[in-house]
């Protein structure tokens, strides 16, 4: 993650078996995707009577590029307002891990299942302090992207004219490349030498 996971306790202890757990399950979800660029946990207790138990509520946010996010929100059952917290916490991150799956499932699969369709275009414009850029197609239309879209950590690489291959969709404010691939920059990155043989 881009930027530390925020945790947050309301009306209830921060203990470190609560942050383990919250951890470990956020490392689990980071394991299959490895681009979450921020997210949040937050913990809160319910003001209730004696009668009513200790009902929690458990919501997390995650935020996956170029403009996906994951949202949970989990109260103790009605029924069962016994229910530990760590349960709650458990169903929550099954329930985000879920959501995670399918977007990182979709984002992967126009890659792998259509590889004819993606296009090949040069970087016209880059913004390094604003983390994004500019593509102009063979067709000659102006596709955003975001430096989290180029794929692995390239984005310094790119300089204008680079050849790439991208993989597009609507955006909010018109199309936008979610995955972006040099094709030809040669001689930038460090290759292995080769064995002596």
């Amino acid at each position: 993650m881009q930027v530390p996971l925020e945790t947050s306790f309301r009306d209830i202890a921060r203990t470190e078996e609560l942050e383990n757990l919250i951890l470990s399950r956020m490392d689990k979800i980071e394991r299959f995707c490895d681009y979450i660029t921020s997210g949040e946990v937050s913990l809160e207790r319910k003001q209730s009577s004696q009668n009513t138990g200790n009902p929690f509520r458990v919501r997390i946010t995650l935020n996956i590029p170029p403009s996906q996010k994951v949202v949970v929100d989990k109260k103790t059952p009605a029924d069962d307002l016994d229910q530990p917290l760590a349960t709650l916490i458990r169903e929550s991150f099954d329930a985000a891990e879920r959501q995670v799956k399918r977007i990182t499932e979709k984002q992967r699969g126009e890659v792998k299942t259509h590889p004819d369709q993606e296009a090949v275009a040069i970087v016209e414009e880059l913004r390094p302090e604003e983390e994004h850029g500019f593509l102009r197609t063979m067709d000659g239309r102006r596709i955003y992207f975001h430096q989290n879209s180029v794929t692995s950590g390239d984005f310094e690489r790119l300089s204008v004219g680079t050849g790439v291959r991208y993989s597009e969709e609507e955006g909010v404010k018109g199309p936008q490349a979610t995955v972006v691939q040099i094709v030809d920059k040669p001689g930038e990155r460090p290759k292995e030498e080769p064995g002596i043989g």
